[in-house]
């Protein structure tokens, strides 16, 4: 039998193995989930007869070389700074390897090895990054192949909990790390392309520069800037792009909400509070409040942000309970952001029962004889439950299938590489269509950019 193994097995590895084991029979395969928990391992295995579980201290050079050395294709489902390890194995011992994590420059410096060995290092092949470059390649290289030229790309992609969870005021809940979601924007200025201009937008205005996009059957969201959107006119081959834009996508309302936190400094991730683990959340929020002998935290807050008593942003902030003088910080020597990721996950973590649903929106502007047209792509994708969710299997399916892809030697093309080619992007999206994940294609007036932008 011919043995895939997979690093990792944490959330968004469940449709990804179920996938690899379903098909395990008829492609005779041997699945095994290797992680430092044994437990977790086994819960994704569900005593399969094609699969095993192991346990594996990534750590442990002679465990994890060991253990590659037997395997046919390593799909590594890990932390992202902990793959290089791994593909210095792969190459060491000629195995093909899939991740779903952007590529690293450390990763970069392999392809010439790579493709020396005849190996395939696909990454990138998850959702964002993964079915976002797939879904965009495929409308952008339809535009040029009827010689159009591309003058607009805005792409949008957020994990959300779906309609029928939705429960709380903020309309969110964490459906992957949260550490990420409370420090996404930050390291520098959010960098993208419109009409022709350089735009910067710096982490402390980010949250209020929000573009509004609507889905069909879903209603609008708002999508705020990714840090660097100027990488992509070189990835998608758009150097003479006028508009390029890729953003996060929200429930309207969110980002106005969020920015409270950004301003008040309970994002910052870069030094410790002292006693930290004997504060309430009130003494926390309050420390970031001028002294004052007889205003209430409360008021402190209001009237430095502005915020008045009616308003929405005001009834958040009361959900989350960060006025409690009664429930405790309780983690020592914890920075600002720590902090605000343990009061978060009290409220926006999923309950049983609630799905979780990702949203991606792509927008292409192009001109096609002497002719301005615009397409609007979008998916929807709700999940089936905590385990099968919508973003485990909008990560873990393209990743198993290019695995198998590559495995079955469909995908040729050696080197470290993203699935932007269209022997690989093409059968991949087909065979994602029948699992649910479709996008759906239409034209609109051309508008050069959406001018329903919020800029306060």
């Amino acid at each position: 039998m011919r043995n895939i193994l997979v690093i990792g097995a944490g959330k968004s590895s469940s449709s990804l193995i179920t996938y690899l084991l379903n098909k395990s029979v008829v492609e005779n395969l041997h699945i095994t989930v290797a992680d430092v928990s044994l437990v977790v391992a086994e819960s994704k295995i569900k005593n399969h007869k094609n699969g095993t579980a192991i346990t594996l201290d990534i750590s442990n050079k002679t465990e994890r070389e060991k253990t590659i050395q037997k395997a046919d294709i390593v799909v590594s489902m890990l932390p992202a700074h902990l793959h290089l390890n791994v593909a210095k194995d792969c190459l060491k011992f000629n195995k093909n390897m899939v991740s779903a994590s952007y590529i690293s420059n450390e990763m970069k410096a392999l392809h010439a090895e790579a493709t020396k060995k005849k190996l395939i290092f696909m990454n990138e092949i998850g959702l964002d990054p993964g079915i976002d470059h797939m879904s965009a390649m495929k409308v952008l290289d339809a535009i040029k192949e009827k010689g159009g030229k591309i003058l607009l790309f805005e792409s949008f992609c957020g994990g959300l909990v779906a309609p029928e969870s939705d429960h709380n005021l903020w309309n969110y809940k964490f459906t992957w790390n949260p550490r990420n979601v409370v420090l996404a924007g930050q390291g520098g200025a959010s960098k993208f392309l419109q009409e022709g201009k350089y735009k910067y937008i710096p982490y402390h205005k980010l949250f209020r520069r929000t573009e509004i996009l609507t889905i069909d059957g879903y209603g609008k969201f708002e999508g705020y800037a990714n840090r660097d959107s100027l990488k992509y006119k070189n990835v998608y081959g758009l150097n003479d792009i006028l508009t390029l834009y890729r953003g996060t996508i929200r429930k309207v309302g969110f980002s106005r909400a969020w920015n409270i936190f950004v301003q008040l400094g309970m994002t910052d991730d870069s030094y410790t509070i002292e006693d930290s683990e004997n504060m309430s959340y009130r003494d926390f929020t309050n420390s970031f409040l001028a002294y004052s002998p007889s205003d209430s935290v409360e008021l402190k807050l209001r009237h430095y942000l502005k915020i008045d008593q009616d308003d929405i942003i005001w009834e958040k902030l009361l959900e989350l309970d960060i006025f409690s003088s009664t429930k405790m910080v309780g983690l020592k020597n914890a920075t600002p952001a720590q902090i605000l990721e343990k009061i978060l996950k009290e409220t926006w973590t999923l309950n049983e029962g609630d799905k979780d649903m990702i949203v991606m929106q792509h927008l292409f502007g192009y001109e096609l004889n002497g002719e301005k047209k615009q397409i609007v792509s979008s998916m929807v994708c709700i999940g089936d439950d905590q385990v099968y969710t919508a973003m485990a299997k909008t990560v873990g399916l393209p990743v198993a299938i290019a695995t198998l892809k590559i495995l079955n030697g469909e995908i040729k093309k050696p080197g470290v590489q993203i699935p932007i080619k269209k022997e690989v992007y093409e059968p991949i999206l087909e065979e994602l269509k029948e699992n649910g994940i479709v996008f759906t294609e239409k034209k609109v007036p051309y508008l050069g950019y959406n001018p329903e932008i919020i800029a306060s």
